[in-house]
């Protein structure tokens, strides 16, 4: 090596290494750059967000003067809001110090410290972006809310039609829920059934599967408010004896089986051929029947593998229960509808959002911990 790469490698104060049986010297790593300028424009857009923030604020005070809002406990607020803001600029300053940090390790020869200094100052900058970005889209929703003299919040969150008509439409969101739950405990059980059937084996199973996929290809492709107006109005004009008298929330939850029925028959059959297939041999190499090993064997272990998708079609199904007003039952959103026509308001409605929302989220949260208490038994060694 000459001695100009000598003399580069000490002035860059870079370690240098050289191979064992001599030869070609390598350096260890590049400089780390200068994260300044992106620190600075980190600050450039804080700075930024933090005025429209402020303006936003601004207007916000302005527009719950017009509503006659307290005007003490209204300015307290705002005033500690604008001041929480100025929290966007501490992680871009925080970087832009880094960054000095960075240059002065560099120029003293510390390589690890300036790499590491550089790193940090170049997360933190990234952290503002973010956060700026975050605050920014929360302005303009708040923009949206108080825009046209609060429009919009008029229209959708008025407070006092939504406190007058709460428990009203509580009282009808108990049919939602007596028909989620008692169609969600059927599709459960139909879902499984049929994805059996899809999977019954030989060709003495082939008139079944053939059965079975042409029932999941029909409801999966009809729209389940055809199949609830189907159902619900079709079933009580023919005059079947028994059924013709079932009660609106009966038909609802028949057309809501059927239709669910068909996507979770999908996500059983999923989960069951996800299980390998010496699963199946082992199996019925120690005497177990076809019907002994889909019970005790391969189904327990694909419903394992499938509690998330079937929380999403759960969720799912519990949101198609508003579908019943089509055929006139007094539901929630039914309930809700007929409160917005009499006020030309739409706050009901999106009390009925907020309910269905409410009873979303925490069962999401609750699979995911199921999920990740899984995830530790089989780390575990299924202890």
């Amino acid at each position: 090596m000459s001695d100009s790469d000598g003399a580069w490698g000490a002035a860059s104060g870079l370690p240098e290494a050289r191979r064992p049986g001599g030869g070609r010297r390598l350096r260890a790593a590049a400089p780390p750059k200068d994260t300044t300028a992106l620190a600075a424009a980190a600050i450039a857009a804080a700075a930024a967000v933090v005025a429209g923030s402020w303006t936003t604020l601004y207007d916000a005070r302005s527009a719950l003067g017009a509503l006659e809002a307290d005007g003490a406990l209204a300015d307290a607020l705002l005033l500690l809001l604008a001041a929480a803001a100025l929290a966007l600029l501490i992680p871009a300053l925080r970087g832009l110090r880094l960054a000095g940090a960075a240059r002065r390790a560099l120029g003293g020869g510390d390589l690890i410290a300036a790499r590491v200094a550089a790193a940090a100052s170049r997360n933190l900058a990234w952290i503002g972006f973010g956060y700026s970005a975050a605050v920014a889209l929360l302005a303009l929703v708040v923009q949206f809310f108080i825009a046209n003299d609060l429009a919009v919040s008029r229209t959708f969150f008025l407070l006092p039609l939504i406190e007058s008509s709460f428990f009203l439409i509580l009282d009808a969101f108990r049919i939602n829920i007596a028909i989620f739950m008692t169609a969600e405990a059927l599709v459960l059980v139909w879902g499984l059934l049929v994805a059996i059937a899809r999977l019954a084996p030989g060709a003495a199973g082939k008139p079944i599967r053939l059965i079975a996929t042409l029932y999941v290809d029909v409801f999966r492709g009809l729209p389940a408010i055809i199949n609830v107006y189907l159902i619900g109005f079709g079933i009580p004009l023919t005059g079947l004896p028994i059924v013709k008298d079932f009660s609106q929330p009966s038909f609802a939850i028949l057309a809501l089986t059927l239709t669910n029925g068909a996507y979770v028959a999908e996500v059983y059959r999923a989960g069951i051929e996800s299980i390998h297939w010496s699963q199946t041999a082992a199996a019925r190499s120690l005497g177990l029947s076809y019907a002994q090993t889909l019970r005790f064997v391969i189904v327990p272990q694909g419903v394992r593998h499938i509690i998330p998708p079937l929380l999403n079609n759960f969720i799912a199904l519990q949101k198609d229960t508003a579908l019943v007003n089509v055929i006139g039952a007094i539901d929630a959103f039914n309930q809700s509808v007929i409160i917005a026509s009499n006020h030309f308001n739409l706050s009901a409605v999106t009390t009925v959002a907020l309910l269905f929302i409410l009873i979303t989220i925490p069962q999401a949260r609750l699979v995911d911990r199921l999920v990740e208490r899984d995830k530790r038994r089989m780390r575990a060694g299924g202890v």
